[in-house]
């Protein structure tokens, strides 16, 4: 299938990845909704028929495990959060179509009738595996309820999935050393029957997939691997109590596991959108079934926008799913990276995150926060918060930029103006100008890129107080009254134009500006064409849209969030054994390594001392060693390059060049082509299988004829390559 450019005649359906109903909402979740939200209201800007769905995730041992120790049903706990998340999401301006939830009827109808017709289609079978069991609490022990060392990297890992190592999917039985998360015994593994999903099959479909698959580029690559190693087939079932009953003859009460029935909300939220504002205003079928509507034969336009954690549930089970059953297959899925706290991964145990209803509670307006998360680094790229960077974007960019513009020159045209000053038209450097802004967001669109879609607006703010600056409409007013008009007509244009295509990043501020401007009706329903207008109405007093943010706040929140952090890890002391478990920054555990390793240490004193002297004898060639550079770089920027772990599979000299090798360097996602200047340090022979690191994001150069694509990293005139010791595979990224 190949894709047009949006807007396009079939309908779209943007979801967000569906939040766990298990604990608080921070900034760091925040993030895939609100690109979600900015990227629907930029699909409805261009003019394309979206319906923007979600629900709560209720269902997993999470949940369960939760309830239990609450004393309430798990259900009754999944709810209470669900809610408490369907109240927040609108406080930020992330306003769904529709918000469900996975135990809802509608998903356990839509659930139930998927995998009926995965069965019948073929593509289940019956399997008997082992799995996790407690013998001494007498308890099977499904995915979260069991731990242990993954069978491929060695890293703890959970029972479905490596989560602090490798990421790969774990299915029941893979784990080694299994232990309960409940009582901390040992488990043992017995034969249990379980359904499967035969994703083996789908292998060649998965391929083509990722070829036709639009979005960030990380949700191309990362499953590749996963495809060249050979899929597995899937366990869809659990042994359970809370969850979607497996449909059918089920004798041993399995419920479907949670990332069968997680994915097809989608499709539920979809419809019930449609049975609350009919088939005409928008046709779930036509988006989701294949061949449903001779209108759209192939569906609709799917856009998946995620965590990068979830990549390989959204990229390989659920479009294999989708392809089985006759659905339509994602046209996209944009995953983004982390939310980081001062250079520090969240917290929820520490208290380390700053959390929703705190932002809110703290007297910030949720625009700002949603421009920070949309325009900071590249949607897939990992961001760091802190209230002094956030301080920095808000006063320099939306204050200093957008709103400076704003407020000079809709002052300046209400004071000399009774109404918006008419010229003929809009002149053509302005006009041209709004073009370009109005293709930039386009643009964006189609790259999918969230904050292309901010930089659009900031840059044709820089141009409007550029152009006012230079025009001094303030002189003209005397001087040469035409012109000044002329002069305010066009600034007001531009602030017409920055109001539509700013809705998508800051809703509300957006339709402030509107209502000063004096424009008909509301900013959410118009199309970019608006921009292209002019001015019509009559302008209001203009107030200024966003406030500056003091060096004294930023000091206060500072010391709130250390306190609150040193509280929390205070409190942890009495149940530290506890609060760990709950962790999820990976620092569990490392303060008993630490120990651990006091000995060791205090051993190899002597061995320290016997290396004195060749220490020593090395001091000379420091002298020769570059000076450290004063020249520092922000974490945003060091984010901005891609270093990756490669490995050296081919290495030959290239006719010509006395000094250049070329390199077929595995980097997991795909083999590239390197040139590197090795070929008289090293012995070329034994290049091959040696893993190097590599800037995977370098321009590509053209060099005696070989195109080089990333550079292999060396230290020192006899480029010494930089390489790792451990387990990093190819394709795993240097932080």
């Amino acid at each position: 299938m190949s894709h047009d450019d949006f807007p396009t005649d079939d309908p779209a359906v943007v979801t967000c990845g569906l939040p766990y109903a298990n604990g608080d909402l921070h900034i760091g979740h925040l993030r895939t909704y609100v690109g979600g939200d900015v990227y629907r209201r930029a699909l409805e800007r261009l003019g394309q028929e979206t319906a923007f769905v979600s629900g709560s995730d209720m269902h997993g041992t999470p949940v369960a495990v939760n309830a239990e120790q609450e004393g309430v049903s798990p259900e009754r706990f999944a709810l209470d959060w669900h809610e408490r998340y369907a109240a927040t999401f609108p406080k930020f301006n992330v306003e769904f179509d529709n918000y469900g939830h996975t135990h809802d009827e509608t998903n356990t109808e839509v659930t139930q009738r998927l995998v009926r017709d995965l069965d019948e289609g073929g593509h289940l079978y019956e399997k008997e595996i082992m799995v996790a069991y407690d013998p001494v609490d007498d308890q099977y022990l499904p995915d979260r309820y069991v731990e242990g060392t993954c069978p491929y990297c060695g890293a703890h890992a959970r029972g479905d999935e490596c989560d602090e190592g490798c990421q790969r999917h774990l299915e029941p039985g893979e784990v080694e050393d299994p232990e309960s998360t409940i009582t901390g015994n040992p488990a043992e593994y017995r034969e249990r029957t379980h359904k499967f999903f035969e994703v083996s099959e789908f292998s060649e479909y998965l391929s083509d997939f990722l070829d036709r698959l639009e979005g960030t580029s990380n949700a191309r690559n990362q499953p590749r691997e996963w495809i060249e190693q050979g899929l597995q087939d899937w366990c869809i079932t659990r042994d359970m109590d809370w969850g979607i009953d497996l449909p059918g003859e089920n004798p041993q009460d399995l419920v479907l596991y949670v990332w069968v029935d997680a994915p097809i909300e989608y499709i539920s939220s979809t419809k019930q959108y449609s049975e609350r504002v009919g088939a005409d205003a928008f046709d779930w079928e036509a988006a989701w079934k294949e061949g449903a509507s001779d209108a759209h034969p192939e569906g609709g336009e799917i856009v998946h926008v995620i965590g990068r954690d979830i990549i390989q549930h959204h990229t390989i089970f659920w479009p294999a799913m989708l392809e089985a059953t006759d659905h339509t297959e994602p046209r996209a899925v944009m995953a983004s990276g982390f939310v980081t706290l001062g250079g520090k991964g969240f917290s929820t145990s520490r208290d380390r995150a700053v959390w929703a209803d705190e932002y809110l509670d703290e007297g910030f307006h949720p625009d700002p926060l949603r421009y920070y998360l949309a325009t900071n680094g590249g949607f897939q790229q990992d961001v760091d918060f802190s209230w002094e960077k956030f301080r920095d974007r808000v006063n320099t960019e939306l204050v200093g930029t957008v709103g400076n513009f704003l407020y000079r020159s809709l002052l300046f045209a209400h004071r000399n103006y009774e109404d918006a000053p008419i010229a003929d038209a809009t002149s053509d450097e302005v006009a041209e100008r709004i073009d370009e802004a109005i293709a930039a967001f386009e643009a964006a669109v189609n790259d999918y890129s969230v904050r292309a879609v901010g930089d659009a607006v900031t840059d044709l703010a820089r141009f409007g107080n550029e152009y006012i600056q230079r025009s001094e409409p303030w002189k003209l007013v005397d001087d040469d009254p035409e012109e000044a008009a002329q002069v305010i007509h066009d600034c007001v244009a531009i602030a017409k134009a920055i109001a539509v295509l700013f809705e998508p990043i800051a809703p509300e501020k957006a339709e402030d500006l509107w209502d000063q401007l004096g424009e008909d009706g509301s900013v959410h329903d118009v199309t970019v064409e608006t921009a292209r207008e002019g001015p019509a109405g009559d302008l209001a007093e203009p107030t200024e849209l966003f406030a500056q943010i003091e060096d004294e706040r930023v000091e206060a929140l500072n010391e709130k969030l250390e306190a609150r952090v040193a509280e929390a890890a205070d409190g942890k002391t009495d149940d530290a054994g506890e609060e760990e478990a709950e962790s999820d920054d990976g620092e569990s555990d490392t303060t008993d390594d630490a120990t651990d390793d006091t000995d060791d240490a205090t051993d190899d004193t002597d061995d320290a001392t016997d290396d004195t002297d060749d220490a020593t004898d090395d001091t000379d060639d420091m002298t020769d060693i570059e000076p450290l550079s004063d020249d520092r770089i922000g974490f945003d920027d060091f984010q901005e390059l891609d270093i990756r772990i490669g490995r050296i599979e081919e290495a030959e000299g290239i006719e010509g060049a006395d000094d250049l090798l070329k390199l077929r360097v595995d980097l997991g996602a795909e083999t590239r082509t390197i040139v590197a200047g090795l070929k008289q340090l090293h012995d070329v022979d034994e290049l091959p299988g040696t893993k190097v690191v590599v800037l995977a994001n370098m321009e590509k150069a053209e060099l005696f004829g070989v195109q080089s694509n990333g550079m292999v990293l060396a230290a020192g005139e006899e480029a010494d390559l930089l390489t790792t010791y451990e387990d990093a595979g190819p394709g795993t990224k240097v932080k």
